[in-house]
């Protein structure tokens, strides 16, 4: 049974989530407010976290800030509808997914197990049909980039690379076939466990993510955009 943790100040949608989720394999713990959702997830040990970004005092991402200083547990936050702004901050902040409110309960039960998923045996290694990631979960040495992913770790000249659960996924996907471009749809579907969507901005920004924190480390032009395709592990020589 996962673990999933839910900081939202609505009561009454929380209540019910947690009744809800609890029946479908879920142990769900609720914090009305963030400041004690922080708390708690310093204090005990979760496998998602649900955060709301409408929240009185401390919205959701302040709350992500302070929460991405100490752990990096795949976070799904949840936004208003239709709010582009609030789904781009987040996933710049380091959210691994979003999901508009009022949403379907099914699709959210769907999109926690997609992260949980991932984590079961710490290898990272998707099933999907189009056989992305279903190379070996051996340590990746490429570019200067060396990625292990039953470790959770990039690092780079002797240095730990500070990436969040589905960054790391998704540049391990890209390294397991260097050199050749990797469909948005293939990549939407083994990173984020669903079919990718007209005007989703999720993989460009979780790219996006990672190339800065890369170009940190002076590793720049490392993962190239494919217009209208997707994306590509570009092999090069470094000295």
């Amino acid at each position: 049974m996962h673990k999933l943790l839910i900081i939202d100040d609505d009561v009454a949608l929380t209540q019910m989530l947690q009744e809800y989720l609890g029946q479908n394999s879920l142990e769900v713990t609720v914090c009305n407010h963030p400041i004690t959702g922080v708390e708690t997830l310093r204090e005990q040990t979760f496998d998602v976290l649900l955060l709301d970004v409408m929240m009185p005092e401390i919205d959701g991402f302040e709350t992500l800030r302070r929460i991405r200083q100490f752990s990096g547990i795949p976070v799904i936050m949840l936004t208003a509808k239709g709010d582009d702004f609030d789904r781009i901050l987040g996933l710049e902040l380091g959210a691994d997914d979003y999901l508009p409110k009022p949403f379907n309960h099914r699709e959210l039960v769907a999109r926690i197990k997609a992260l949980t998923r991932r984590w079961i045996d710490k290898s990272l290694v998707s099933d999907n049909t189009d056989n992305v990631g279903s190379g070996s979960a051996k340590p990746l040495s490429l570019n200067g980039i060396t990625l292990d992913v039953t470790q959770h770790s990039v690092v780079v000249a002797q240095q730990s690379v500070d990436l969040t659960g589905t960054e790391l996924h998704l540049l391990h996907q890209l390294m397991l076939q260097p050199g050749k471009v990797v469909s948005k749809e293939v990549l939407s579907k083994a990173v984020l466990g669903r079919r990718l969507s007209a005007f989703d901005r999720s993989l460009d920004m979780h790219v996006s993510n990672i190339r800065k924190k890369l170009a940190q480390h002076d590793l720049t032009d490392v993962i190239k955009t494919i217009r209208g395709t997707g994306y590509i592990f570009a092999l090069k020589e470094y000295n």
